[in-house]
């Protein structure tokens, strides 16, 4: 029964990869499946659709992306230290490494959060 935990780990890890990149392509596909109808209709193609297809879509890094994430980070780090309290009722000797594993999602949080203030992008 103890084989089911790491098959399903990894199997978690290979999903949460390949299935954002499965849906990119099919919603890339549907597009193209779209600008060939319009083509085969005889309908002008706009330019910037052109454009949008072959531009790799790559955003820039924007201050409220930066707290956004830092937030995250942040809570992510809160309920492991959390989790690390709640664990220690048990056994006290798992507090100070839990404190300690959880700190470093506090500080890169806390890092995206200082970077947000020094970011030129203040855009949306």
């Amino acid at each position: 029964m103890e084989v089911w935990i790491p098959i399903v780990f990894f199997a978690m890890i290979a999903a949460i990869v390949i299935v954002p990149s499965y849906l990119k392509s099919q919603e890339r596909r549907e597009m193209q499946a779209t600008l060939r109808s319009a083509i085969d209709k005889g309908q002008p193609v706009p330019q910037e659709m052109i454009e949008a297809m072959t531009k790799p879509v790559k955003s820039q890094p924007t201050a409220l992306n930066d707290i956004r994430t830092g937030v995250i980070w942040v809570a992510i780090g809160a309920g492991l230290g959390l989790f690390g309290f709640m664990v220690s009722y048990e056994s006290a000797d798992a507090y100070y490494p839990l404190i300690g594993i959880a700190g470093i999602p506090v500080i890169i949080g806390l890092a995206y959060i200082v970077l947000s203030f020094f970011n030129p992008n203040k855009g949306k």
